[in-house]
């Protein structure tokens, strides 16, 4: 199933007001129904290359197994979908690691990730370190992901509150991140996904400029127009200072897109 027709998707990227270039790095697959957004770290430009290669080769691996139709219109979906995403990150890791080990310019290089991945009415979520993905449903705006962040940790532990964390000095200390280390593991969890659904995916570089009331406020006011909302949200992080690179996925469901399904596995959910 081609999903051009379901999805609406933009992107947008933006150095900020302070940086010089930029490190994010997003792309979109509509027919194939993903989207990659990473955010990458290191000296000079190689956490620009970094993202870049994750996704670069994100990009091409993913189209050549969902794009062909696949899996929109297999059952066992979810499987598939996690087998998938879990060895193309894999590879993209070991790809950013042995850049970085191998020339010197590189070395320490590493970048944030958040995928997602739709099909069979449903959505894949793969994540590494503090990129976040959003869903706004109806009038309710929720984040997803969940750090990977020593703030989060603290967080989680009860060593500060969510007000003390908007203050902290912390906030881009990132506990796992992709090309750092040999190997890496994703965090992949699966969502179901209604028509008039709008997904956001983001780089720290918004949610550590505008606070998530004022996100979610902005999204349901420009919903109508996702590219003036998407505009909007980069020119609201560099209003406040715009102190790292910006980038936005928005992502609108436009109507339900279910798998294909045989007529044994209707008759099995029916039994259910």
């Amino acid at each position: 199933m081609d999903l051009r027709n379901i999805l609406e998707i933009v992107t947008r990227s933006d150095p900020g007001m302070v940086r010089s270039h930029n490190e994010d790095s997003v792309m979109a697959n509509a027919a194939a129904g993903f989207v990659v957004l990473a955010d990458g770290m290191g000296g000079y430009n190689a956490g620009e290359v970094a993202s870049g290669m994750a996704t670069a080769l994100l990009g091409t691996e993913l189209g050549k197994a969902f794009g062909a139709g696949a899996p929109h219109l297999c059952e066992g979906d979810r499987l598939r979908a996690h087998v998938v995403l879990e060895e193309e990150i894999a590879r993209a890791n070991s790809s950013i690691y042995q850049a970085s080990q191998s020339q010197p310019q590189y070395a320490g290089m590493g970048t944030t990730l958040v995928v997602g991945l739709f099909y069979d009415d449903k959505i894949t979520v793969a994540h590494i370190g503090d990129s976040r993905l959003y869903r706004l449903r109806g009038e309710e705006f929720k984040q997803i992901t969940r750090d990977h962040s020593l703030l989060q940790e603290q967080i989680d532990s009860g060593m500060i509150t969510v007000e003390q964390a908007r203050h902290s000095q912390n906030k881009n200390l990132v506990t796992r991140a992709l090309g750092i280390d040999p190997t890496v593991e994703p965090e992949i969890h699966d969502y179901d996904v209604a028509p008039g659904d709008i997904y956001l995916l983001c780089s720290d570089g918004l949610n550590d400029m505008v606070e998530d009331e004022e996100i979610g406020t902005t999204l349901q006011a420009l919903a109508a127009n996702l590219e003036l909302c998407a505009g909007q949200l980069v020119q609201m992080a560099n209003d406040n200072g715009g102190r790292d690179n910006v980038s936005v996925i928005l992502v609108r469901v436009k109507q339900a897109f279910p798998a294909a399904r045989s007529w044994w596995a209707r008759f099995l959910a029916w039994l259910k």
